[in-house]
Formats: C-alpha cells, structure tokens, sequence
C-alpha cells in the first residue's frame, strides 16, 4: 500500500530501446562485444528483478553482492551473473557455485579462499586495479594471481575486468592511461576482457572488448558531462511524480521554506508539491530546478522539505490536485541533479529506494 503522494512508474519499452542505444553503439564502433548488463542497487531503483524481466535480451547481469545474484536465479534468471563484490567466506563460494554464478576476484584475501575450495566447478572473473584505486588487484600482480587461481583444478578463468575512473569526462587524459595499461595485460592473457562502462561504450570505442558493462545509460541518463540523454538517443526510464497539495497567494519579499532563503520577487502564487527528501527528492536541490506542473514547465523555490516543495507558479495555469513530475519525460534526471550538486545515479537509486517504503 502506498502511503505517500509520491509515484514511481517505470517504462520497460524504454528500457529495451536504452539497450538498442548500446548495442548501435557497439555496431558503430565496429565492436562485437556481448553486453552484461549492470541491474545492481535494486536495478539503480528501478527494480532489479523489473529490470531483469526487461532486459532479457542481455547477453549477460552484474550486480553487487552475492545477495542479489542468488535474488535473480530464485526469479528464474539463467543467465550469466556477475558478482562485482565477489565472496568474502568459503559458505558464500558454495552458494556461487551450486547456481553457476561469478563472482570477481579482487583480492588477495579471496585468493586464499579460492586455495582452499573444494566444492563444485566455479568460474571467476579476474578484476584488476588500474588506477581507480577501488576493487581490484595491482597489476603487476596480475600473473601471479592468474597462477594461483588456475592451480585449483575445480576453478575457472571466465575473464579479467577493470574499472574506469573518469570516462563521464570524455577529455581526461587518465582515461586512456588506464586502457593502455589494461590492454599490456589482456594481450597477455587468453582470457574475455572488459573494461568499458556506460560512458566508454559512447565515446571511448578501444576499450569495448568482449563484454561492455552499461549500466547508467540503461535507465536513460547520461554517462557524459559533455551531452545530454536525449543527444545520445536514450529515453528516460523513470517517472517520478506527485500532485499539488496547495496554492498560496504571496505578497513581494515574503520568504518561503524553511530558513527563509528565497523570497517573492513579487506578488505571486507559489504552489506546495507533495514530494520531499522523505521521498527521494534531493534536499540540496536549489531555487530553479526543473519541474513540470500541469503540463508545463515550472521552477522549484524554496528549501526542500521531508515531504514537501514549492514550485513557482507564475505564468503557470495550475489548481491544487494537479500532476506534477518531478523527473522523467519532461525533466530530465540529470539537471536535476545538477541542480542538488550530485549525479543522476543517486537521484534514482534514493527514489526508488524511498518507494519500496511506501
């Protein structure tokens, strides 16, 4: 039962096109790359076995944990699933095995644990640090790690991966420092590679090796500063929306929301959206977010409430009881992210994450 104002719709048609988007992609590149799809944190909000459901046509899933990976085989998903987080017990490794899931190895810790393992034929991704500095093991351990994985007869090498740090800036010179130090190690290996997420399928071609891993530009916003959704073709997955609550009439200079830090340029009519932080809505969003009113293009003013906001309604036909979308077909996620100083990413997952709640 929904007890707030606040509702999530999700498109699946758009969905399926945003995986159209990455395989044109591909196709433009040149590249015949397979296609794991990134569904982890609950599907970026948006439902990971939903997403699961919509993108069947994947040629493969990664997620986070291990938790999530064994959520899709119970859902009926048969195939392939990468754990990124890989295992942290012997317990776990089992559990991975017996539904023919793969974890990345990316530490040496896990290495250890693979030492010991006697249970059931188990295949893994290699996941190397090359420069982000987050998961994965030093290069130059890299032979040495392949070494110890290939010694247990019971395992097997699925492929070796990393990470990019900084392919939202299609400019950064560190992007193609670490495609070369990853390129000196798969022309090493006779093993699958990957290396491109979202932002490297659309504007970094030589690192689309055997598996790309989108996952932002799945849910329709954008994996690069330099252009838009809709320049890249994507649509919007998720509709965020409320209703208006209330319209008050307000006289030049008086100040609205909490702290008092905008006030009528004049007297106006600002209307009360029933939609807050409570809800997913950034609280750091500030005065001149996008918002749709009515089927018209509105502002936000005013400091963001737990469960409330106030949208300018100047030159705007609007009554209370009236839809108001907070992102989605007409808003885009990610200047409303801008606007809060933060990243589409997050906008979706707290939404959604908010939504499960109610």
């Amino acid at each position: 039962m929904n007890t707030r104002n606040c509702r999530i719709h999700i498109d699946t048609d758009a969905l399926q096109h945003n995986l159209g988007r990455v395989r044109h992609f591909l196709q433009q590149h040149g590249c015949n790359s397979s296609v794991m799809a990134v569904i982890k944190a609950n599907g970026y909000g948006h439902g990971m076995l939903t997403v699961a459901d919509a993108l069947r046509d994947a040629d493969a899933f990664a997620v986070a944990t291990v938790g999530e990976a064994l959520a899709l085989r119970e859902h009926g998903v048969g195939k392939p699933v990468t754990v990124f987080h890989g295992f942290a017990s012997p317990a776990e490794l089992q559990q991975l095995a017996r539904r023919n899931i793969q974890p990345a190895v990316h530490s040496q810790a896990q290495l250890k644990l693979l030492e010991a393992y006697s249970g059931e034929s188990l295949s893994v991704w290699l996941k190397l640090d090359t420069g982000m500095h987050r998961l994965g093991l030093p290069l130059d351990n890299w032979r040495s790690a392949v070494a110890q994985i290939e010694a247990n007869s019971r395992i097997s090498l699925a492929g070796v991966m990393s990470h990019f740090a900084n392919t939202d800036n299609v400019d950064n010179l560190y992007n193609n420092r670490q495609l070369e130090e990853f390129i000196k190690v798969k022309n090493n290996m006779d093993a699958p590679a990957s290396l491109a997420n979202s932002a490297a399928i659309c504007s970094l071609p030589p690192s689309c090796f055997d598996w790309v891993r989108p996952g932002i530009m799945l849910y329709g916003a954008s994996p690069l500063q330099q252009q838009t959704a809709a320049e890249l073709g994507l649509k919007p997955v998720m509709r965020f929306e409320s209703n208006l609550i209330a319209i008050q009439h307000l006289r030049r200079g008086d100040a609205v929301g909490y702290g008092g830090l905008w006030h009528c340029p004049e007297d106006m009519l600002v209307g009360v959206v029933a939609a807050g932080y409570g809800d997913g809505y950034p609280r750091h969003a500030t005065a001149g977010a996008p918002l749709w009113v009515n089927g018209q293009p509105a502002r936000l003013v005013g400091r963001v409430s737990m469960d409330s906001l106030f949208v300018d309604l100047r030159g705007i036909e609007a009554s209370v009881g009236d839809a108001v979308e907070l992102w989605g077909e007409h808003v885009a996620v990610d200047e409303v992210a801008g606007s809060a100083g933060t990243i589409a990413y997050e906008l979706l997952c707290q939404a959604g994450n908010a939504a499960c709640l109610r």
